[in-house]
């Protein structure tokens, strides 16, 4: 191109008939230098301009944990289908809460997509020390896990939700199981019911299901019959759309109430309080999962889901009978438009 040029100036150094006229030379000087600037800066995008890398970034499977209640299922299902429309291979690994932060650490495991500060803020702070689990953004959910009553048991213990009433009442809760002491239906997750109860000096026993849908089949059980049940319950769930009912209001979290025994009601024990009542609700994934595939880590880290959202999924399984693959199905059907944004930027450089 620039001999080009110092051609087109000795044809005009020489009246050639071509450049001979002043405003043509111009013109025609103008035109090759523009072509020259347009060539060299699209060169220059294509050097500075970072490359998109291919997904999947590898043949190796992202393996999603799976836990025991509904709305982690679904949610996980609808991670691992995301990746898959992205033609990544996905495995899922049933753990227990307590088992998945060891597979997480050593990286045999990836993703947890629903981490509850309820029953896992002290397993995740534990695990995080040791470097090897990180947290890829919190859900917009707000949780609470906590002691639940149908509202009927109102109407023969007075004084709910308050615990003081329900301590009171314990009698009225007792269960061919637990007699003269009232039964408490605890989740398959282990939590420090025990510790409180005897903290509170509570007269009940902690009576865990196996699996989680065990609970809403002592629930529905006990509301048929208008019996009185105190059990484990969550918001979001889907319990919350189809039964009417109340939290346990325990004396008010602290960190304190976990470890210090001289905070709260009690002076000689620890965990004389309740749950948090605006707990968080996080995604996390094992360390390396953003170096070996950064696109399937940014679709958890923009993965978001609000509290009707997670009460939704859940319910298209334990209300309206769906299979976790076929509410996954329906969900991620009808909320394209949101799902098809989680991690664009980095999977499509958009």
């Amino acid at each position: 191109m620039i001999s080009i040029l110092k051609d087109a100036h000795k044809a005009n150094m020489y009246n050639h008939p071509l450049v001979c006229n002043s405003r043509f030379t111009a013109q025609f000087t103008a035109l090759f230098i523009g072509r020259l600037l347009f060539t060299t800066g699209i060169m220059l995008m294509a050097s500075f301009s970072p490359a998109v890398s291919s997904v999947p970034e590898s043949k190796e499977p992202v393996r999603v944990i799976i836990n025991n209640w509904t709305s982690q299922i679904v949610m996980a299902k609808i991670y691992g289908k995301t990746l898959q429309s992205k033609g990544y291979t996905v495995e899922y690994k049933e753990l227990t809460t307590k088992d998945q932060w060891a597979r997480l650490h050593r990286g045999l495991e990836h993703v947890q997509v629903e981490v509850w500060q309820g029953t896992m803020a002290e397993d995740l702070q534990r695990v995080q020390k040791k470097g090897q689990i990180v947290v890829a953004g919190d859900h917009a959910a707000k949780t609470r896990e906590e002691w639940w009553y149908p509202s009927y048991v109102e109407k023969v213990c007075p004084g709910l939700p308050d615990w003081k009433a329900l301590k009171k009442c314990a009698h009225l809760f007792s269960h061919s199981s637990t007699a003269p002491q009232g039964r408490y239906v605890a989740g398959p997750w282990e939590k420090p019911e025990k510790a409180r109860i005897r903290a509170l000096e509570m007269d009940f026993t902690v009576a865990p299901v196996t699996k989680a849908d065990d609970l809403w089949i002592e629930l529905d059980k006990s509301y048929k019959k208008q019996e009185p049940i105190v059990l484990f319950n969550w918001s979001p769930n889907w319990v919350e759309d189809r039964f009417d009912g109340k939290f346990v209001e325990f004396p008010d979290y602290a960190e304190e109430c976990e470890n210090d025994p001289a905070w709260g009601i009690n002076p000689k024990r620890v965990h004389d309080c309740g749950n948090p009542k605006d707990g968080w609700l996080k995604k996390v994934a094992w360390i390396k999962m953003e170096k070996n595939w950064p696109c399937a880590f940014a679709i958890l880290s923009d993965m978001n889901f609000s509290n009707a959202m997670i009460s939704q999924v859940s319910a298209l399984v334990d209300a309206d009978g769906l299979s976790h693959d076929q509410a996954a199905d329906k969900w991620i059907e009808e909320n394209q438009a949101l799902q098809t944004t989680w991690g664009n930027k980095a999977c499509f450089g958009s």
